[in-house]
């Protein structure tokens, strides 16, 4: 796990600047404390810093260079099948240097080009440069479990792992895509292949992108098609997908350092405990994290898993202050807004991991994969909703639910007025009625006059003609994983130097989870109820039967009480309502409301909190610099 970073100037064929990439792959030392790079030629420079997890001497150094000097490599991840692919080139006469997955790569990217990456099963992004040809090469991997950043310049192009990165180099501005603040507000992310900041893009995952003289080109070289086997029983399906993850749990355990794994007590953390006890790993360490409020607290079925398999288990309780004094910080790490509250426990615990490990593995992706949501039986239920005669919807059964009073069902008939590809916008589903009363009428003509492009409209349309759930899954693979869940993974582990390995996105599992019936994935009103099964004999009852809780963060709490203040203070400035993008007496109002326990508006709060601490970090200083 690495950091890596750079620039081509090929529309000026100027010299690249040895300086601006030292300070590209400073700015993120987090992501590779052990050791850092440059190589330069021409008008290409490439930057890496390096998190030495194979091969751990120097020899592993990057940029790394073919011996024959045509292709030089950054890469940033880990190729899992690294060891296969090194002996099918080993057969074939190559000689190895190093015991890295890296010289893996780039010996693949020389023999087979682009298509190496129908070769190899990882999470990576990387850059290859070619000299013969003067082309520069980058991938992000099937998922997008690294991130991959990039900005067309004047000269041509820059790119990194970070956007700080990219605003080191000089030639990149830290300015708002005001527009895009409306995505934000309605996702919690910028979705898609977009950032808030203006003219800077992610790589999309499963996407290459080339760069010479001629410009730049992206393309697709891999997407998930959704194929149920109807003729597999569910018993053979559970079979080969507990199969298919011990060998993925194996794979994943390939390091040089210690690996230890982040336990939540919920089934998919704790499927990877039980995994890698089957695949023989002993002396396993596992860390989990919980605030003090009892409803908030997770502790106890995770100590269940460690005493279950005998891990070496720790723990770490955050309080409000903890919280708060961390909040700079996380904005910092993950670049660009992101409402994901949970992202500041993940930041605190893999800091107490790195006093005990470099590479940890969690359960990551398990939901998106086989349905671990309520909401997606929410959504199914309105889906059969919506095939009663409107009529008799509107006239006999909207009233009586309506009658009950009950927030959540009022909620959901709202809902069933719109098409699944306007009301399911993924997990968070964000109340967007919020937006009609905090959106400035300067902000919303911003908006109108420059629409942002719908990347879910895009997902919604490959799946056209698939049923409710499939359609639910693909939307949160493109969307939500990617561009909420993942980097948030990413950006808080590497924060603090530690890899984060997710075996369940091993790309073979993704695409076994597309072969398994939506019959399958949920069954007699249980999620994930195919993952449950393959693990129902692994693991201790409580963990495979209890609810769902997700990675749980008492914010209305501590909205309510700790950081009201905070809440005031931050969102009532005047530097804050200058922006013109919300009404004063809206926020105000939304605090009041949350405070005096009124109405739980602390989604959206929270939303707005890191929107404001976004913009004094990266817009208001126009620097990279970090927060104290």
């Amino acid at each position: 796990m690495c950091g890596i970073a750079g620039t081509y100037k090929f529309r000026s064929q100027a010299a690249a600047d040895h300086t601006a990439v030292e300070r590209m792959t400073a700015s993120m030392s987090h992501r590779g404390p052990d050791d850092h790079g440059v190589h330069i030629d021409g008008s290409v420079g490439l930057g890496h810093r390096r998190l030495s997890i194979l091969d751990l001497s120097n020899r592993g150094r990057q940029p790394m260079t073919t011996k024959d000097g045509r292709y030089v490599i950054v890469y940033n991840g880990e190729i899992y099948n690294y060891v296969e692919r090194r002996r099918e080139l080993e057969a074939g006469g190559y000689g190895f240097q190093t015991d890295t997955d890296t010289e893996v790569l780039l010996a693949l990217y020389a023999q087979y080009g682009a298509k190496c990456l129908e070769r190899i099963n990882g999470m990576f992004a990387f850059a290859v440069w070619d000299s013969v040809e003067g082309e520069l090469f980058l991938a992000r991997d099937r998922v997008g479990i690294k991130p991959l950043y990039y900005a067309e310049t004047r000269d041509g192009l820059v790119f990194a792992s970070e956007i700080k990165s990219l605003l080191a180099s000089q030639e990149v501005s830290a300015q708002v895509a005001i527009p895009a603040i409306d995505r934000y507000m309605t996702y919690g992310y910028v979705p898609g292949a977009d950032t808030l900041f203006n003219g800077i893009k992610k790589l999309r995952p499963g996407f290459a992108l080339r760069a010479n003289s001629m410009g730049l080109t992206t393309e697709a070289y891999w997407d998930l098609k959704y194929v149920p086997n109807l003729h597999r029983s569910a018993e053979e399906t559970a079979d080969e997908l507990r199969a298919l993850l011990i060998n993925a749990a194996e794979i994943h355990m390939r390091s040089d350092v210690p690996i230890g794994v982040f336990l939540s007590g919920g089934l998919d953390s704790s499927a990877m405990v039980a995994l890698l006890a089957e695949a023989g790993v002993r002396d396993l360490k596992t860390f989990s994290v919980a605030y003090h409020e009892a409803q908030y607290d997770e502790t106890r079925y995770a100590r269940i898993v460690a005493d279950h398999f005998h891990t070496d288990h720790h723990e770490l309780y955050i309080d409000p202050k903890d919280f708060l004094e961390c909040i700079p910080r996380f904005v910092w790490h993950m670049d660009e807004p992101v409402t994901e509250a949970a992202a500041i426990s993940l930041y605190l615990v893999a800091k107490l991991l790195r006093e005990h490990v470099t590479v940890a593995l969690s359960g990551e992706g398990a939901d998106e994969l086989f349905a671990g949501y309520a909401i997606y039986q929410y959504m199914q239920w309105i889906e059969h909703y919506r095939k009663i005669p409107e009529g008799v919807r509107n006239s006999v059964i909207a009233p009586l639910l309506g009658a009950t009073g009950h927030t959540k069902i009022r909620k959901y008939l709202r809902l069933a007025r719109q098409p699944l590809e306007e009301r399911y916008l993924g997990v968070s589903l964000h109340d967007v009625g919020y937006k009609d009363i905090l959106y400035t009428n300067e902000f919303r003509e911003v908006i109108h006059a420059h629409p942002c492009r719908d990347s879910l409209a895009e997902s919604y349309s490959k799946t056209r003609g698939d049923d409710v759930l499939t359609r639910m899954l693909y939307s949160d693979l493109k969307g939500w994983l990617v561009d909420d869940l993942l980097i948030k993974a990413d950006k808080m582990t590497m924060a603090n130097s530690v890899e984060l390995r997710v075996p369940f996105l091993d790309y073979r599992l993704v695409e076994f989870a597309a072969t398994v019936p939506s019959g399958m994935k949920i069954r007699n009103g249980q999620v994930k109820w195919i993952l449950k099964e393959a693990m129902k004999d692994r693991l201790p009852r409580e963990i495979v039967t209890r609810e769902k809780v997700g990675f749980p963060t008492p914010l209305a709490l501590m909205f309510q009480r700790d950081l009201s203040g905070y809440l005031r203070e931050l969102l009532l400035s005047e530097q804050c309502l200058n922006r013109m993008y919300f009404h004063r007496h809206a926020v105000e109002r939304l605090i009041e409301e949350h405070v005096s326990q009124r109405h739980d508006h602390h989604k959206v709060l929270w939303q707005l909190v890191v929107l404001e601490e976004w913009h004094r970090q990266f817009i208001d200083q126009n620097t990279c610099g970090i927060a104290a």
